[in-house]
């Protein structure tokens, strides 16, 4: 059986109330748990009063169903029948899936649901198929330009060859002006994103930016001790590919290494190219006194450590994509109270300059980033930098104020009178 067979969960899914309550389909490309994003807009939807139905794929064969806090979670169901390496290709999240649209249908139509809310590019035809068939709108939540992240990738030489027909960019810029004029509403994470849409001709009152902020309630927890001490702890926190720079902070660190500046750099993170970034520090000279690579941690363990660092960065490549989106990591640095330096990718370099939190420095420079961590060895200068982050967090970069924003045009979906596209 390819398609997901639905189970009655452990916790019986909640009725849907007056019709202010929604019933949601939520479509998430990847295995679940875990994503930051997804749970935190699910468990937002969730005690606004919404029933929150999670579609999300299923390469380890886990349980076809799960109650959890956020949501209701339906896996696709796997056929036992093929072996685990290609039941787990047939999952792939390909533009137009049947197995998908079935799993999507099915959920959608069985929990009675209004509103499709699918997670990035991927999976969006196929849920404006399922959504057009069940006559509900669906609403996108594009957390990057994918089309641009691929591009970004395919810059590094690294992709494959299953990534012409995959995960190509031209394929991946047609799917998405094919989408874009056919969904009812586009959750971004930044304003430069809701700019990029807007020059596509997606009108603005149809766009809510919902950025990747942290909770208010984090503030609670102890900032960043900026003691005098030695080395200035540098940390990075995210996935480890060419494209986010941490070659040019591996260099950077070579650079003070050499100046005799003591500094160590923590990375926190596993990904694509976490083997070749370890034989770069290897080929620098870099030992573990100078460079740590933890791998992947859970997301609590690497928040936990965050106040153990000075200084947090974010040596994104500048780029189309880094342009037009934004990283967890700077709002989780500015929470921690920790001095955040940034490349000048567009909109992290907007937020370090204004708000007061860091430096920016060019992509790709590992002299000026060096000279940027440089500016920070003052414990003094690390806890203004610290405090406005914190400032700026606490007035405007919490995850309080994006819900309301998601929860406003949800509400505008769902009043206008048709379920035509956004063009």
């Amino acid at each position: 059986m390819t398609a997901l067979q639905l189970k009655t969960p452990s916790r019986p899914i909640a009725p849907v109330g007056t019709s202010s309550r929604l019933a949601i389909c939520k479509v998430w490309d990847g295995e679940y748990p875990w994503d930051v994003r997804v749970q935190k807009v699910a468990l937002a939807l969730t005690k606004a009063g919404h029933t929150v139905s999670l579609v999300a794929r299923n390469r380890r064969r886990l349980p076809a169903t799960e109650a959890l806090p956020e949501a209701n979670l339906y896996r696709l169901l796997p056929c036992r029948w093929l072996p685990a390496w290609l039941d787990g290709a047939a999952m792939f999240p390909a533009f137009l899936n049947p197995r998908w649209l079935r799993a999507i249908g099915n959920v959608a139509r069985r929990q009675h649901a209004n509103l499709i809310l699918c997670r990035d590019l991927p999976l969006a035809p196929t849920s404006i198929v399922a959504g057009r068939t069940l006559g509900i709108p669906v609403v996108l939540d594009m957390a990057e330009n994918y089309p641009a992240m691929l591009r970004s990738r395919w810059s590094t030489g690294r992709h494959r060859l299953v990534d012409f027909l995959v995960r190509n960019p031209g394929l991946a810029q047609r799917v998405e002006q094919w989408v874009l004029p056919r969904v009812q509403g586009v959750l971004v994470v930044v304003e430069e994103s809701r700019d990029r849409l807007v020059q596509h001709g997606v009108p603005e009152d149809k766009i809510a930016i919902v950025r990747n902020t942290p909770l208010l309630e984090r503030l609670r927890q102890p900032a960043a001790r900026h003691d005098a001490t030695a080395p200035l702890r540098v940390v990075y926190l995210g996935l480890l590919e060419l494209q986010r720079g941490i070659g040019t902070a591996l260099e950077a660190v070579a650079i003070l290494k050499e100046a005799k500046f003591p500094v160590r750099l923590t990375v926190l993170g596993g990904g694509f190219d976490e083997a070749l970034l370890r034989g770069r520090a290897a080929a620098l000279g870099l030992g573990q006194e100078h460079v740590d690579f933890r791998g992947q941690v859970p997301n609590d363990v690497a928040l936990g450590e965050l106040p153990l660092a000075h200084v947090g960065i974010v040596p994104h490549w500048k780029d189309e994509s880094w342009d037009t989106t934004i990283p967890n990591k700077i709002f989780d640095y500015m929470a921690a109270g920790l001095a955040v330096v940034t490349s000048d990718a567009a909109p992290v370099a907007r937020i370090v300059r204004t708000s007061g939190c860091g430096a920016v420095f060019p992509d790709r420079d590992p002299a000026a980033l060096a000279a940027a961590l440089r500016r920070f060895a003052d414990p003094a200068v690390r806890r203004v930098a610290g405090e406005c982050g914190r400032a700026a967090i606490r007035a405007t970069y919490h995850w309080e104020q994006d819900v309301s924003r998601m929860l406003d045009l949800v509400t505008a979906v769902m009043q206008r009178p048709s379920t035509g596209g956004v063009a």
